[in-house]
């Protein structure tokens, strides 16, 4: 096994990218969220994080582990008791039977309960009962909040790495064309690297603020750019598959493209950003409400959208059964049109 080159499943953003995105280590090689508002930073993150460090990571580490593929190893965190443990969707790919390496450096065997490509989630069950698990706070962190990533880079088991919160409602730009999952996530500068993906951020309370899940290398003229899956996304999405084998997400109905300038001036279009539409879903809702094919998707509840990432992220806090207002420009006229948001379920 090569722990150096990266996995590609379920967050495969562009064939000439996506290794260096994906922080899973494998043989083989925005918007913020309508989630609960941020929590006020605590004691520790305002004074001395660093001070306490050593004894938080003592205490947290037991809850990280690796999980051990026949292609590679990522990383996963125990969410309830029982074993029950998350990672990205990515990390198990199409196995069933995993191995999952505890802190202690046993190692035990796992199922993998169920995944969903959409969050790049997924729920394993371990051989081992007594795992200690972690709190996941629901509410965003706030840009500047001191955070810690713990997980296996490389196959280096409990690195400990630490940085801030970046930013939030991140989309990595291009993601769209081949997976849903990359959008409405944390940006932190906390070294993320292959074999960290399904690990934990932390913040300076031990709580868990996200699921590690990619990161953008050097080669692409980045520096400390990771990326996580928020807590409130990961305990609604793990909850609905540990429930009922899936998670529903929202649905819209259509085949939309990114509108580039060359497209725009090719087709005649009055404007060069947007979404153009170009298959509608029969009897999906957005032909219930009206959208046409080549209609411009330029705003989804009064979020602009200049991007498919831009439309998946407004998107993303919706549930099924919403009423959504779509802004669109048909022509050289904008139409707004209200779509009830259907429901769709991934595995």
């Amino acid at each position: 096994m090569d722990p150096t080159r990266s996995a590609v499943r379920g967050v495969a953003l562009a064939v000439a990218t996506v290794l260096a995105l994906t922080a899973c280590t494998r043989g083989e090689g925005g918007q913020p969220s309508a989630e609960p508002s941020p929590a006020a930073p605590s004691a520790a993150s305002v004074s001395n994080p660093y001070g306490a460090l050593p004894d938080l990571v003592a205490r947290v580490e037991p809850s990280v582990v690796t999980i051990f593929t026949r292609d590679g190893l990522g990383s996963g965190v125990v969410y309830k008791q029982g074993g029950i443990i998350t990672t990205n969707a990515h990390v198990v790919g199409d196995e069933r039977q995993v191995m999952v390496g505890l802190a202690d450096g046993s190692r035990v065997a796992g199922t993998v309960l169920a995944s969903d490509v959409v969050t790049d989630l997924a729920v394993v069950k371990a051989e081992r009962s007594d795992l200690p698990t972690l709190a996941f706070q629901p509410a965003q962190p706030r840009p500047g909040e001191f955070v810690i990533a713990i997980g296996s880079p490389l196959g280096f088991a409990n690195t400990v790495t630490t940085g801030v919160v970046s930013g939030l409602g991140r989309s990595i730009p291009g993601s769209a064309e081949s997976s849903r999952a990359a959008v409405d996530l944390i940006q932190t500068d906390a070294a993320i690297s292959p074999g960290n993906s399904g690990g934990a951020l932390l913040n300076a309370a031990g709580e868990v603020v996200g699921i590690n899940e990619s990161y953008i290398p050097p080669q692409q003229g980045a520096v400390s750019l990771g990326f996580a899956i928020p807590s409130a996304t990961a305990v609604r999405v793990c909850d609905q598959l540990l429930a009922d084998g899936v998670a529903v997400h929202p649905y819209l109905g259509i085949s939309g493209a990114r509108l580039t300038p060359e497209i725009a001036t090719s087709l005649g279009l009055p404007r060069s950003d947007g979404v153009l539409v170009r298959e509608v879903a029969p009897g999906g809702p957005a032909e219930a409400a009206g959208i046409r094919p080549g209609d411009i998707v330029v705003g989804v509840n009064g979020q602009p959208v200049r991007t498919p990432e831009d439309l998946l992220s407004a998107l993303r806090p919706t549930k099924p059964g919403d009423k959504a207002r779509v802004e669109l420009v048909r022509g050289d006229e904008p139409v707004t049109v209200t779509v009830t948001i259907g429901a769709q379920t991934a595995r």
